[in-house]
């Protein structure tokens, strides 16, 4: 009997080491085998977003660092962190790249060519959001030259001698680097989550799709070459995932043709970056609009009393715009006040901040076309290399963390939350009352 006994010993150990070491091997797998949460698709009827047949309201933010932290193992769990962090807040959508071309852990290699393992980075962003309540709003591109951008593939076509042009406008109008975009949005489109085993146009822990970050065609300021682009791209989209919402990515600039560019617009020279908020947000196969906010870059030797007034205005217009003219929901995807400017105070933040999120709240009190927001941008401790004049870690800023989760509380009151963020906003609220 002793004898059998130590060998049934022998062998439970044996096998508990061998699953401690599939364990440690793969450490991602723990994913796979937790209950995955039921998420319903984030939908659009008029100017609210609907999740279930309930009104949805956004209070986000913005970690664009998300994949180039994931695509390694020491930085890999700041990603986890983060989310966590996000949805203890009642943060009910983060805005992050899915993109990275041609450059240092780069996602798109070159044209049509993928690194598997940021791919797979890829996975896991979506995976844990999933697991944490938090839905992802994906960029596909950046208009500026960080993480590749349209530069990138303007390079590329260029390199292959197939492109018309060397300017970083061609990307919106030459025909190759168009079929570049579009094979590298399908084969986002349709990866099949290595994790989860849901295809990405199938999965409702995306939010939505954003085609560029802030973009501008500054060689036809009349806008037609970008509104081509956008009708193209976004029905393009929209012809392999009918699922998910799709938005261009605007900073929220009116075009030369529009009344607001002299008396809303932050000075002449926005009327003239080749984007219009009204004409590229009317399109059909545009579900929603987006809208940044940066004051001081905008009015560099403005007090900042003036900055405030002009932000309040600057949010009253646009949310106006998707009530009257676009009848779409407005989300304000950017904004933040530099700790840079030579009259900073922390204080000054919080008031900025609390204008634009005092304005979106009463417009969705009414169900107005104010849909939420995306502060930029949060980071944890111990990254300042990928933080800007802008980001703060959460806990670090008590005053900026109780603005925050207070936007959360009071979105809470008009259902604005996810059904899996309930206990997470129960927490933080009832210490509220």
């Amino acid at each position: 009997m002793m004898v059998a006994a130590n060998g049934l010993f022998y062998t439970i150990v044996g096998f508990a080491s061998c699953v401690a070491f599939i364990y440690m091997s793969f450490g991602d797998w723990s994913i796979t085998f937790r209950k995955q949460p039921e998420l319903g698709f984030v939908e659009r009827n008029g100017t609210q977003f609907m999740v279930n047949g309930k009104a949805f309201y956004i209070n986000g933010w913005n970690s664009y660092w998300f994949l180039d932290h994931a695509a390694e193992d020491s930085s890999k769990p700041r990603v986890r962190a983060m989310l966590q962090t996000g949805a203890k807040m009642g943060l009910t959508v983060c805005r992050t790249w899915a993109f990275n071309d041609g450059d240092y852990r780069a996602l798109q290699i070159s044209p049509g060519r993928f690194n598997e393992n940021v791919f797979q980075a890829l996975d896991h962003i979506i995976a844990e959001a999933r697991q944490h309540g938090v839905r992802l709003l994906l960029c596909l591109v950046n208009n500026l030259q960080a993480y590749g951008g349209k530069t990138q593939y303007v390079k590329w076509a260029m390199e292959e001698g197939i492109g018309l042009s060397a300017s970083n406008d061609s990307f919106f109008f030459d025909p190759s680097i168009r079929q570049y975009f579009k094979n590298y949005v399908k084969a986002v489109l349709t990866r099949k989550n290595t994790i989860t085993g849901i295809e990405y146009r199938d999965d409702p822990t995306i939010f939505g799709w954003e085609l560029i970050n802030e973009p501008r065609c500054m060689s036809d300021a009349s806008g037609d070459t970008l509104q081509d682009w956008i009708k193209e791209m976004s029905a393009y989209v929209k012809s392999i995932d009918s699922r998910h919402l799709v938005t261009v990515g605007l900073e929220g600039f009116y075009g030369p043709k529009n009344p607001k560019r002299t008396s809303v617009n932050p000075g002449p020279w926005a009327a003239q970056l080749g984007s219009d908020f009204i004409r590229n947000s009317r399109i059909s196969t545009i579900d929603f609009a987006s809208v940044h906010i940066y004051p001081d870059h905008w009015f560099q030797n403005q007090a900042f009393e003036k900055k405030l007034k002009y932000v309040a205005r600057w949010t009253r217009s646009h949310i106006e715009d998707g009530d009257y003219e676009l009848k779409k929901p407005v989300l304000f995807t950017e904004f933040g006040l530099s700790n840079q400017n030579s009259d900073f105070e922390p204080g000054q933040r919080e008031k900025l901040y609390k204008t634009i999120l005092d304005t979106v709240y009463k417009s969705a009190k009414k169900g107005g076309a104010g849909a939420g927001t995306f502060i930029w941008q949060l980071i944890m401790a111990g990254m300042e290399e990928f933080n800007d004049d802008f980001g703060f870690v959460p806990e670090e800023t008590p005053s900026m963390y109780k603005l925050l989760t207070d936007q959360t509380c009071r979105l809470a009151k008009l259902k604005g939350v996810l059904v899996q963020q309930t206990s997470y906003v129960e927490q933080v609220c009832s210490l509220r009352k």
